[in-house]
C-alpha cells in the first residue's frame, strides 16, 4: 500500500515551545520540537512534501493488537474529525486515560510516541492522563527509544522507518538523528527502560504476554 503524502514544515528550530511545555531542554539528549507555524517564504522550509507512514498505511488491527498487549485501547477517529487528547493538534495522536486516539492520517511515529507515554506510566497513573502525559525528562527520553522498538513489532513498519519519520517530522536530538540517539546517546534511557522491565539486558523489547 503506498504511503500518504503529508505536507509538513519540519525544519529545525530551538524547540522552545516543547521545552517550556514539558521541561525538556538542551540538558536532555532527546527532546521533541513542535512543528512551527507556516513559514513566510517557501525558501525557509525543508522539502515541501515528505512521505510519512500513517495509520492508513498499516493494518489497524495490528496496531490495536500491539496496544492491547499493554492494556491500552486504540480508538479510530473519523477522517476530518478533531483528535481527542492530542497535545500537538492537527493529525497527531491523542491520549486520554488508557485510550490512544488516531485518524487515518495520523503518523505511525506519533501513534507510537503517545502510546509509549502511556506504556511507561504505572497503570494507576494512566487513568489521570489527559492530553499531556508527563513533564519528566527521563520519561521523554525513554519514550523516544521505546517507540522504535514498538515499530519492529508492527508489520510493514520497523524501527528504521520510525526513526526516519521522527527526523523528518522535526524531533530534535543532540547527535542529530533519532537513530544515532538510540544507538549512541541513550544509555540512561535504556537503563531506565530495563529497570522497569520494558527491555532486557540485551536491549530487546519485553512484550507483555497476550
Amino acid at each position: 500500500m503506498a504511503p500518504n503524502l503529508i505536507e509538513i514544515q519540519a525544519f529545525r528550530h530551538s524547540a522552545i515551545q516543547r521545552e517550556l511545555a514539558i521541561g525538556v531542554g538542551q540538558d536532555s539528549p532527546a527532546f521533541r520540537a513542535k512543528k512551527t507555524v507556516p513559514p513566510q517564504s517557501p525558501a525557509t522550509t525543508m522539502p515541501q512534501q515528505q512521505i510519512i507512514l500513517t495509520l492508513a498505511d498499516i493494518v489497524f488491527d495490528d496496531a490495536a493488537w500491539l496496544l492491547a498487549r499493554y492494556g491500552l485501547v486504540l480508538e479510530r477517529v473519523a477522517d476530518g474529525e478533531p483528535i481527542p487528547g492530542s497535545y500537538w493538534g492537527e493529525c497527531e495522536a491523542g491520549i486520554i486515560g488508557n485510550t490512544v486516539y488516531a485518524r487515518g492520517d495520523t503518523p505511525v511515529h506519533s501513534l507510537l510516541h503517545e502510546t509509549c507515554h502511556l506504556i511507561v506510566l504505572p497503570p494507576e497513573r494512566r487513568c489521570s492522563v489527559h492530553t499531556d502525559a508527563t513533564d519528566s525528562i527521563e520519561e521523554e527520553d525513554a519514550v523516544c527509544v521505546l517507540q522504535g522498538l514498538l515499530g519492529d513489532v508492527l508489520p510493514g513498519v520497523g524501527r528504521e522507518r520510525v526513526f526516519n519519520d521522527m527526523d523528518t517530522w522535526g524531533y530534535t536530538f543532540r547527535l542529530g538523528s533519532a537513530r544515532t540517539y538510540v544507538e549512541h546517546d541513550a544509555e540512561s534511557a535504556w537503563a531506565w527502560l530495563q529497570m522497569r522491565g520494558l527491555v532486557d539486558a540485551d536491549r530487546l523489547l519485553i512484550l507483555p504476554p497476550g
